[in-house]
């Protein structure tokens, strides 16, 4: 692995001379596993909103770069996070997002788990010599709430508040606390997991791959920002009033692999799911306002339309740049300073997290 963690690659790069990462950390297979010990487990992951989870036994099942995981909503109204994973053979708790269970039990031999993570009876282990049920858990998560917002982490994850930190201000007005879920859509994208990232990262590319959008947004006044553990994108925006209005278009990327697409009325959730070194899911979760109103419905339907040209846009250069990767060609190029800042720190949160882990 060291071959990859090369100590000249992994230097910090002031932002006016950095190039961008090499090839190889999207194109080498060893990649995957790395980046689920390096980032992925050190990491708090989005898994969606506390509105789908109003009552005792709703849940939702994830995964974090191949960890399965079940969100429960417990007995006290607590949320809890499992490793969707029997302690007895591996068998799966749950299969699909659920409503009111009153236990978790395992869909291939049956041992059965209260919704506190304890196992609570196994079949025909009763006469089973120095077999204690209760002393059974399934391995937890920690949880924690973000303007109604639920990730996810581990013990290696950073504290939650220092994750958090400089987050709030700029939000203005859009705040997704008071939404509700709406639908899912999930793509498919042949390209590792970090170049769909670096694409979301800047608008530089938006007046070449994006025509609508760009006349939505204002590219004179497009800023980019970069906090601890995030950075946004802010424009202006002017649109119709069946589509979004004029107001505030604001992007978060949180890091390693959430994005929350911010306008006047809706929050979009992407979430970027490595599959391999050459393909990804990136998926999309639509949240509204509590309205059901004819027009607040067909803004939903403008918005999903709009939402799916402009991704429909982003797989075919996606797409395109990761073939360019593989190619043996690309050597890593200059970043522009004024419009790949917050690219550049993503590469530099990462490359720290690879030192972290060529240290280790």
């Amino acid at each position: 692995m060291n071959s990859l963690l090369t100590p000249a690659t992994l230097a910090s790069q002031p932002l006016d001379h950095a190039l961008a990462l090499p090839a190889r950390y999207y194109t080498d297979p060893r990649m995957v596993e790395l980046d689920r010990h390096a980032i992925f487990d050190r990491s708090w992951q989005l898994v969606g909103h506390e509105s789908q989870l109003p009552d005792v036994g709703d849940h939702l099942v994830t995964e974090i770069a191949g960890l399965p995981i079940v969100l429960i909503r417990d007995t006290q109204l607590h949320l809890r996070a499992y490793h969707n994973v029997c302690r007895h053979r591996a068998g799966p708790l749950a299969l699909c997002d659920g409503k009111g269970a009153k236990a978790l039990r395992c869909k291939y031999h049956g041992w059965t788990y209260t919704l506190d993570g304890v196992l609570r009876s196994a079949p025909e282990m009763g006469q089973t010599p120095d077999f204690e049920p209760a002393s059974i858990r399934l391995p937890e998560l920690r949880v924690e709430l973000w303007h109604g917002l639920v990730f996810i982490g581990s013990d290696r994850a950073p504290a939650f508040a220092d994750f958090v930190r400089g987050m709030e201000e700029p939000l203005r007005s859009l705040s997704p606390r008071g939404y509700r879920f709406h639908q899912r859509v999930a793509y498919d994208v042949a390209c590792n997991w970090k170049v769909y990232c670096d694409n979301y990262l800047e608008g530089y590319h938006v007046p070449h791959i994006h025509p609508g959008l760009n006349k939505l947004l204002d590219y004179r006044q497009y800023q980019t920002v970069a906090g601890d553990w995030f950075s946004y994108q802010y424009s202006p925006l002017e649109s119709d009033d069946s589509l979004y209005g004029s107001g505030d278009a604001l992007y978060y990327f949180i890091y390693p692999n959430t994005m929350l697409n911010l306008l006047p009325g809706r929050l979009q959730a992407n979430r970027v799911l490595p599959l391999g070194q050459d393909r990804c899911r990136v998926e999309f979760d639509y949240y509204y306002a509590d309205d059901g109103s004819p027009e607040a419905l067909a803004k939903r339907d403008a918005d999903h339309v709009f939402s799916h040209e402009v991704q429909d846009e982003d797989i075919g250069i996606c797409e395109h740049v990761q073939r360019g990767l593989a190619s043996g060609s690309y050597e890593a190029g200059r970043l522009n300073p004024l419009r790949e800042n917050a690219l550049h720190h993503f590469h530099e949160l990462l490359r720290r997290a690879y030192r972290q882990e060529r240290a280790e």
